[in-house]
């Protein structure tokens, strides 16, 4: 049975940077194609957190995409870290989700449920009410990102190969225009 890998993005798509994780996990699976031994799979996780729970303990692998903070840290700096090993600077305090993801995984962890799971966090700027607008600062960000999920995703045996070209930001508006439409 191949091993079943999920790209999961956290974030709240109407705070700004807040959503970066839903737009990210959107433009990668917007522009690439992926084959391989293992499965990958993607969702948008939003602010569900501990509803994600019987989601995500079926997969070997989560690769959580979300803002983080960080001691030290300036806007739009990328942490790519196995959970198990997470710098000491790195926290998910602070973000506009209702319940904390990083509470999720800990939870899942002391039941035993919880999949291997790396964490591809950036430091927001804004987080603003009612707006899709990434900050160039994480914008900026993105190519960082993608190269440090590429990386990883090829040591879990998927090739990715890029069949599109996006904007994250078109993309953004894009999926927040067509939220909450029927889909053909």
């Amino acid at each position: 049975m191949p091993q079943k890998i999920l790209l999961l993005g956290i974030g709240n798509v109407l705070y700004a940077d807040e959503g970066i994780g839903v737009h990210f996990a959107n433009y990668i699976q917007h522009c690439y194609t992926f084959e391989g031994q293992a499965q990958l799979e993607f969702m948008d996780g939003g602010t569900l957190a501990n509803a994600l729970i019987p989601l995500i303990a079926p997969y070997d692998h989560l690769i959580v995409v979300d803002t983080i903070n960080a001691a030290r840290a300036n806007y739009g700096d990328v942490f790519f870290f196995d959970f198990d090993q997470a710098p000491a600077e790195v926290d998910w305090q602070g973000s506009a989700h209702e319940v904390e993801m990083l509470q999720t995984l800990n939870m899942m962890d002391m039941v035993g449920d919880r999949p291997k799971t790396h964490v591809l966090g950036v430091v927001p700027t804004v987080l603003e009410s009612m707006s899709f607008e990434l900050t160039p600062q994480v914008q900026g960000a993105v190519a960082t990102m993608e190269k440090a999920l590429l990386a990883h995703l090829q040591q879990l045996g998927i090739t990715a190969t890029k069949v599109r070209d996006a904007d994250i930001q078109e993309l953004a508006y894009q999926s927040c225009e067509t939220q909450g439409e029927p889909q053909p």
